[in-house]
């Protein structure tokens, strides 16, 4: 107290690195373009913005994995806390899940289950962050990965993907990158932003130089099977015997049901490097003081993973080949606009934009602000993927709704642009 007044408080929002993570999460952006949205508009919004198709029926999960999570959180046996690393038949569950397509066998031991494929970023980059050291980030990414890294104080460095390469990754810039300090490389597959599936030689080839570098590879595959294009997904712990490799998965996007939070961490490393080297004993500790993922979803686990019919993945699949199709003619028709590759996999693709055409319209930011206000459609502007005057468009949402979406975006740079520029 001073002087008999008031107390003088001495707390405050000290980390300044919370707020600027929060700022450019991708959430708080598109959550940003929503809110430009005239709320007199009687059209529904198009919310062609973010990767969560569960609103819409043709996106449905399985009614296999319903009631596996009803008969479980009816069963009273999964309401008490989960061990640290999650529920024993859950890691044993995904062990065999992901040991189908590998030439060996995963353990219990290597799997670790998480809040979510985000946790399961947030324990990786925590993991990873000892003094100087940095890893590699692809550009454009997720930004989760860049915001966990800065919390944690480890260097991030950005390498590209190539568009005019189906968005492979830049090897060359990859090793150009990195240094005595770089521990890990981040790809994800089937690909958030960009719609593109990497076959089973350009997987090879980043693993070489993953061992070249000795560095591990940490491979985000939350969209595990979500190809619907010519190349099949191939997981990349396929080549764990070249250079370790920490698999990111989770049953969010292939089961369309981003609120359960069920994700899990797996060491795809038969020659037990990453154990060694005490990453998962780190993983464990970590776990040991942070959240776990609910209980009677990792209790519904094993049914989840083992009774889903074949013929759920073949129809939600057939209705994202039809909706990408969709989503890739009406860009063809967009003159402002062009995609550089035809999305095979994910929920999304990257097109570009070229303000030339345009009148009034200052970046991809003020495009997407605009249009939301304008048009009810809400789009990723590419900035919050490392992608300036970039635009990144999801497809899965009803496809009646696309359609309409789209065409309003067509209309939205008809009234922006030059006309002699435009189709």
């Amino acid at each position: 107290m001073e002087n008999g007044g008031d107390a003088k408080w001495r707390f405050g929002a000290g980390n300044p690195a919370v707020q600027a993570s929060g700022r450019q999460s991708l959430r708080a952006l598109v959550t940003r373009v929503f809110d430009c949205v005239d709320r007199n508009d009687p059209r529904p919004v198009a919310p062609l913005g973010h990767g969560d198709p569960s609103a819409f029926a043709c996106f449905r999960t399985a009614a296999a994995a319903e009631e596996a999570v009803a008969a479980a959180a009816l069963s009273g046996k999964h309401n008490r806390y989960s061990s640290a690393g999650g529920v024993l038949e859950a890691r044993s569950a995904v062990a065999a899940y992901l040991s189908r397509e590998l030439p060996y066998e995963l353990s219990t031991g290597d799997v670790v289950v998480t809040a979510g494929c985000n946790h399961a970023i947030e324990i990786m980059m925590a993991v990873l962050a000892s003094p100087g050291a940095n890893v590699l980030l692809p550009r454009p990414g997720y930004p989760m990965y860049e915001s966990r890294a800065a919390l944690c104080g480890l260097e991030f460095r950005r390498f590209d993907l190539l568009p005019e390469k189906e968005w492979e990754v830049d090897l060359d810039g990859v090793e150009a990158l990195a240094d005595e300090n770089t521990v890990a490389m981040v790809i994800v597959n089937p690909n958030n932003p960009c719609g593109c599936v990497y076959s089973y030689d350009h997987l090879a080839k980043i693993a070489e130089t993953a061992r070249k570098l000795g560095i591990m590879v940490i491979s985000d595959e939350v969209y595990d099977h979500c190809a619907f294009g010519s190349k099949p997904f191939v997981p990349m712990g396929v080549f764990g015997e070249t250079a370790p490799v920490v698999t990111i998965g989770g049953i969010s996007k292939r089961w369309m049901v981003p609120g359960w939070r069920l994700g899990w961490i797996a060491a795809t490393d038969p020659k037990g490097v990453l154990r060694d080297k005490n990453v998962l004993q780190s993983i464990m500790s970590y776990c040991a003081i942070s959240v776990d993922a609910v209980t009677f979803v990792q209790g519904a686990l094993p049914q989840i993973l083992a009774n889903t019919e074949k013929a759920f993945f073949e129809k939600a699949m057939e209705v994202m080949r039809s909706a990408a199709e969709i989503c890739y003619r009406k860009v063809e028709g967009i003159g402002c606009i062009t995609c550089p590759h035809k999305p095979e996999g994910s929920m999304f693709v990257m097109v570009k934009l070229d303000l030339s055409c345009l009148d009034g319209i200052a970046d991809d930011v003020d495009f997407c602000t605009k249009l939301a206000r304008e048009e009810s459609v809400v789009i990723c502007p590419g900035s919050g993927l490392g992608m300036k005057n970039w635009l990144r468009i999801t497809f899965a949402v009803d496809p009646g709704l696309l359609e309409d979406g789209m065409e309003r975006v067509k209309s939205f740079c008809q009234r922006h642009g030059k006309a002699k520029e435009l189709k």
